[in-house]
This record gives structure tokens, sequence and C-alpha cells, in this order.
């Protein structure tokens, strides 16, 4: 077993309310219950001797380990290939259909000896409250409880289980067509065991999860060229989607760096205003409204709750809406491969980002007829907010890459401050409903003059990260996509220029030059993946279409065999950062549709 398997090697399951990561070498290394946000029970994969796994994988695996997904669902299969036979291991959670917050949460993993005979070894060592927490072991003879302080760990077998100090240990030997399984379930101290599970009731368990997935994806609009692509991007989304309150999380992870060894280690698993605004569209285009609506009746329920505020919009809230993020370290955990320290929650919570007013109103325009089921006291607060904001956009502020090296005047949160005013005002003439339009559109105009006059560097014939600098930010990119500026403007055209020479590296887009704009924190990152399907729509809408395929194919062979993204690539082209992150995935969804529409003019379809 790898202490630190590399971050790609994973895939991703889930039942709408947490994740869990699963190896390509059979272990469960990352999972946290009961809540996306909860503390961990199995996170080996920031501190293998002190974080806990759940292993059940061939004793010997010394052939080939591949994984896969079993078609259009969430359901992981791993293979284990050998002189002696072939093993399979198949990972689900069952969804929770229901929308309701609850304790209860099941990982299933069912094992089969597809070819020969294969020996299956399980260690199960659950570590509570991050490692933190003590448990007791109860153990039966295929049956085991692990009881820490509020929550209880139930762990049932089709095969034998031994001590192993607090942990459990076992094996079994399968032949070819036979099958077991083991099921490990939590929920809150005291409540009843779950029934033991059976091979036929296994089986049973995997073709409604199965027909839950499928026909979920069945309501996908989308026919172009990359489907199998788009569709994981999308099933990826739903897993990252907290059913109770339709808040969207950054990632499944918290901890794992941009750099090996290095202090960029963030939690991740809260929802950020930019991610759940740029979700609305990707969702709409793909035919999923359902997920769309929550998002945008989740935003509208934190515009209302925080009116009257300093700052009516927060840059992240936890999955619930709650805007308490304090961030401490673990001090105990090691980090991933060396990478400390480990952080949980999220101090750039409290930093001021202005951006993020764009993004609401770009969410809530995009998704206009869903937001006309707000009420008018939706409305209301929305307005008193624009109102607030055009005394209150002018400011430095930490801006979209939440840097910690001090307050700029962000060429990119201008941007979105424009969009905030523009978006309002489309909004109020599309539902003909009492608004300052006057007011809003001179703040809008006053932001498009400051941007044009001191966004632009004529040293690099481009728009620039702040004011006060030469330095390119590939979060410009979206600028032509939110309507700041013509894709083929000559302005523009020169800024992607300059973006090729500065920050693309092989197809591969950086944030920005750390060097040249100093962040605060130590060390380095790879490029970021979001960034380079930015890039890829930019390139698609500029008429750059040739380029922005091979931009686009080059860059999903940097997807990892199931074909899931973490946040960042490496200088080798490992993955880095926490995994999978949702906005890579939506940046692929779009990216996909725009040059999918570019190469049908081509087409001309």
């Amino acid at each position: 077993m790898d202490r630190y398997p590399p971050i790609a090697e994973h895939g991703l399951v889930g039942d709408l309310q947490t994740a869990a990561l699963v190896s390509s070498q059979g272990v469960v290394d990352w999972f946290a219950a009961p809540r996306f946000d909860s503390p961990s029970i199995f996170a080996a994969l920031l501190d293998h001797d002190g974080g806990g796994y759940l292993r059940l994988a061939p004793e010997h695996p010394a052939g080939t380990c591949k994984q896969l997904y079993y078609p259009d669902t969430a359901i992981l299969v791993t293979r284990f290939m050998s002189p002696d036979g072939v093993g399979e291991v198949m990972d689900f959670m069952p969804p929770d259909r229901t929308r309701t917050a609850t304790d209860r949460h099941t990982l299933v993993r069912v094992i089969r000896a597809v070819r020969g005979s294969v020996d299956f070894t399980l260690d199960c060592r659950p570590r509570f409250d991050y490692g933190r927490a003590e448990h007791e072991l109860e153990l039966g003879q295929n049956h085991a409880v692990f009881r820490s302080a509020g929550i209880d760990g139930h762990l049932q077998c089709t095969f034998p289980l031994e001590r192993d100090g607090k942990d459990v240990h076992g094996k079994v030997t399968l032949k070819s067509g036979e099958s077991g399984g083991a099921v490990f379930t939590v929920r809150a101290s005291g409540g009843a065991a779950p029934a033991p599970p059976t091979v036929d009731g296994l089986d049973e368990q995997i073709q409604e999860v199965s027909r839950f997935w499928q026909t979920w994806l069945r309501q996908s609009r989308y026919r172009g060229r990359w489907p199998e692509l788009v569709h994981r991007s999308a099933i990826t989304h739903k897993l990252l989607t907290y059913a109770p309150t339709g808040a969207l999380v950054a990632a499944a992870t918290m901890g794992l760096p941009e750099q090996v060894g290095g202090e960029r280690n963030w939690d991740y698993r809260f929802t950020w205003v930019r991610d759940g605004s740029l979700s609305v569209r990707a969702m709409l285009d793909l035919g999923f409204v359902e997920e769309a609506t929550a998002f945008v009746h989740w935003l509208v329920d934190r515009l209302r709750e925080r009116e009257g505020k300093d700052e009516p919009l927060q840059t992240m809230y936890r999955i619930d809406g709650s805007p308490d993020l304090p961030e401490e370290t673990l001090d105990h955990f090691e980090g991933y491969r060396g990478s400390f320290p480990v952080r949980i929650g999220n101090g750039a919570a409290d930093q001021l980002q202005l951006d993020i007013y764009g993004e609401a109103l770009y969410a809530l325009n995009e998704g206009c007829e869903i937001a006309h089921q707000a009420n008018f006291e939706a409305w209301q607060a929305l307005t008193r907010t624009l109102d607030w904001f055009a005394d209150a956009w002018d400011r430095p502020d930490e801006g979209i890459w939440e840097t910690r090296g001090g307050r700029q005047d962000f060429t990119y949160s201008r941007v979105m401050a424009w969009v905030a005013f523009d978006h309002g005002m489309r909004l109020a003439e599309y539902f003909r409903r009492p608004a300052d339009l006057d007011r809003w559109r001179r703040a809008r105009d006053a932001v498009f003059d400051q941007v044009i006059e001191r966004g632009w560097s004529e040293k690099e014939r481009a728009f620039v990260q702040h004011y006060d600098g030469d330095v390119l930010d590939a979060s410009l990119l979206l600028m032509p996509r939110v309507g700041f500026i013509a894709p083929g403007a000559r302005a523009w055209l020169s800024t992607l220029d300059a973006m090729d020479r500065k920050l693309v590296s092989d197809s591969l887009v950086y944030r920005y030059d750390p060097a040249a704009s100093p962040d605060g924190l130590r060390g380095s990152e790879g490029t970021f993946s979001l960034c380079t399907f930015a890039y890829v729509d930019a390139l698609a809408q500029a008429g750059r279409t040739a380029q922005a395929r091979y931009t686009f194919e080059k860059m999903l062979t940097y997807a990892n065999p199931v074909g899931l993204f973490a946040e960042e690539i490496g200088p080798s082209g490992e993955q880095l950062g926490n995994f999978p992150q949702a906005f890579t995935h939506l940046s692929l969804i779009m990216a996909a549709k725009t040059l999918d529409e570019a190469l049908d003019a081509v087409d001309g379809r």
C-alpha cells in the first residue's frame, strides 16, 4: 500500500450529502461524515499513520490496478489483474433522495472474482474527528462497531472479521463468479445497527443505484463531441452538491497541496459564491434545471439574510448557509507527502472580494426564469444590495485568488462590479420591477471607464491584474463571457496574445506569476485547470477555433483515468490541489459547449 498515492489515482463516490475518495489500490483514504464539511473518519491521504483508512483489495496486488466508472453512474469499479486472477471492487454510496439532512451515511464495497481465484484482504482503521478522538471496538463474527464521541461506525461483511487492537482485519478467497462485500455505515451514537448485507442484496443495491444515476443523466441535452467527459463532469457536480440546500462545495477534500511540500493547502469543502454562480449556466445548458434552481434559491437566501450588514455577501459559506468558517491548523497531521500545515475552515471567508457581487448577479441573470420564482421581498433585498454597492465598489480588495499579500485594485473585481450593475439592470427590465436604474447605470459606466483607463497596460498591450502593475492574470479570460468586451475586439485579441506569451505553458494556464505579483505565501503552484478551460472558451469565442480545439484536446490528456480533475496540474503533469474540483469541471462544461458551437459554425451545421 502506497503511503501517499498520487492525487489523480482516485475516484469519487458520494450520496449527495457527503463523499469519499477511493484510491486505485482499493483504499478509502478520505471520508468525512455526516456532511462534506464534517470531521474526517478516514483521512490517510493527509496523514497515513494517524488519518485512518478502509482498505479492501487483493492481498497481493502485484499486478495491474485500474479504475473506471460503471457507465453513466457514480459507481466506481477498481480492477486488480494478476497471474492468479482478476478481482473487482465496486464502490458506491446509495444516494439520499429525501433532500433532508441525515446522520446516516453508507459506503458499500462489493468484491468479485472475475477470473481465477482472488484473495481479498480488509483492514478498517477509522480515526474519528480528524484523528483526534479515541474509539472503542465491539466485534462480532461478521460485524464490528466503532464507537466514538457522538458517532458510531458500523462495519458489516459477508466474511469473518478479527480484532487488530481497536481496528479490524478480515480475509476472504473468492473464485471466479463469486462475490461478497463490506458495508460501512456511520450514524449518530446509539442508533440501531443496519441490517446485515447479503450477496443478493448487494447486487440489488448496485442495480438500484445504477438506475438512479442513469435516469438522472438522461435529462442531459448535451449532444456535442465530448459526451463522456461532459457527463462525467455533470455527475461530479451532482456528487459535490449538498442536496438538502443545493449548495455546491468547491471540492470534496481539504489540505491537498498546490505544491507538494508547500504551505498552499486549503479547506475547499465550502460553497464559494463564484463557483456556484458558474454552475447555474452550466447546469441549465445541460438541462439540469433542478440543480440550477436549488443554487439560485440558496443564493437568494444569502442575499436576504445578510441585508443591512457591512458587506451583504460573504465570499464563501458552509453548505447550510452558515457564514462561520474559522480557520485552524491540525498540528498532528503531517500533510500529504509532508505538505504542512493542514488547515480546516477557511480564513478567506473574511476577505473582501468584491467580484462576488458580479458573480451573484451573473447567476441570477443567467437563471432569470428561475429567479422569477423569488418573492418581492427577495427583489427588494437585491435592489438594496446594488444600491449599497453603487457606493462601495471602488475599493481595493483581496481579489478572486484570495491572495494574502494585501489589497489591490484588481481589474477582475472591477469587471465583475460592472457585471453586477449591468445584469441588475437587465433583471429589473426583464421582471419589470422597481429599481434605481439611473443610479445603477451611472455606477456601471463609471466602472467601465475606470477599467478601460486604468486596467490596461500599454507595456503589455493587455488588460492586467491590477491597476498598479503590468502582471497578467487569467481571471480576465472571463471578460468576453460576461459581456464586458467583444471577443473579437482588438484590445481583447491583444490581451489573449499577451496571455499566450506570459501565462500559457503547452496549453496549460497559470493564474498569474507570484514572483512578479507577490501573494503573501511561500512557494509556487501549478497551472490552474479551470483557467485552461476558460482559455479554451475565450479562444473559441475569439474565432481561434483550431487553437481552441487543440488546447482542449491536450488538456483532456491530463484528466485522471476516470475523467476527474484536481485544481491544478504540476510541472510533470501530475494533479495537484483539492480533488476533484467543481470549478474545473464546470469550466470544462462551459468550454466544451462554446467549442462545439464554434466548430459547428466552421462546419456549417
